[in-house]
């Protein structure tokens, strides 16, 4: 898939999970797509939340691999 569409789909895809990030205080940014891989920046409660890794590993990462499995490897938390 062409970079702008997947970066287009996976900011779609993103704003849709959001709404289950913010129910706690959190929240997400997309960074970038670079060498298959989607770069986040968490803010609110997410930084520093033990549940973290869990929620972004497990349910973003996932979610985006489902949708995208041919475009999308994983998802890499930045600060």
């Amino acid at each position: 898939m062409e970079k702008n569409i997947l970066e287009e789909k996976v900011r779609a895809t993103l704003d849709q999970l959001r709404m289950y990030i913010t129910q706690d205080g959190g929240d997400m940014e997309f960074v970038a797509i670079r060498d298959r891989l989607v770069y986040i920046r968490l803010k609110g409660n997410c930084v520093g939340c033990g549940l973290t890794e869990l929620t972004f590993k497990e349910g973003v990462e996932g979610v985006l691999i489902e949708e995208y499995p041919y475009d999308i490897d994983g998802v890499e938390l930045v600060m």
